[in-house]
């Protein structure tokens, strides 16, 4: 067989190799798709259950939360607990003023979260 005969075969078994992958990778592809995360209710509930911002469940239970922890208290019924928004995003700020030997880190003060975040966040305890 000739060079330029062998090249040919070569490509032809390329192209039906191709032609075989190509749908095979494309059903894969569609499994690989990460399903789209609903957006919360409300945009503070993000914020509180964020790893690196809230990150409110290593401490409380909050209701919708997994794996809450159980250093602080529940955060439910929040809007009868802290009428005056005003008292909750100074706690949430800065607990350490209120409370020099808490463990709750001052979100406010350290930049954690901004004080729009904070009252976000205050938005969706206010629903639970």
């Amino acid at each position: 067989m000739s060079d330029r005969s062998s090249l040919l075969k070569m490509k032809m078994s390329a192209l039906a190799l191709s032609a075989m992958l190509i749908p095979l990778l494309a059903s894969r592809a569609a499994f690989a798709q990460p399903s789209p995360v609903p957006a919360p209710a409300v945009p503070g509930e993000a914020l509180a259950f964020d790893h690196n911002k809230g990150n409110c469940l290593t401490c409380h239970v909050i209701k919708g939360g997994d794996a809450p922890g159980n250093v602080g208290p529940e955060l439910s019924d929040m809007k009868a607990r802290y009428p005056d928004r005003n008292e909750l995003a100074a706690i949430i700020y800065d607990e350490t003023k209120r409370n020099p030997l808490t463990v709750m880190p001052p979100f406010g003060r350290n930049l954690i979260l901004t004080d729009r975040e904070i009252q976000a966040i205050i938005d969706f305890l206010y629903t639970r």
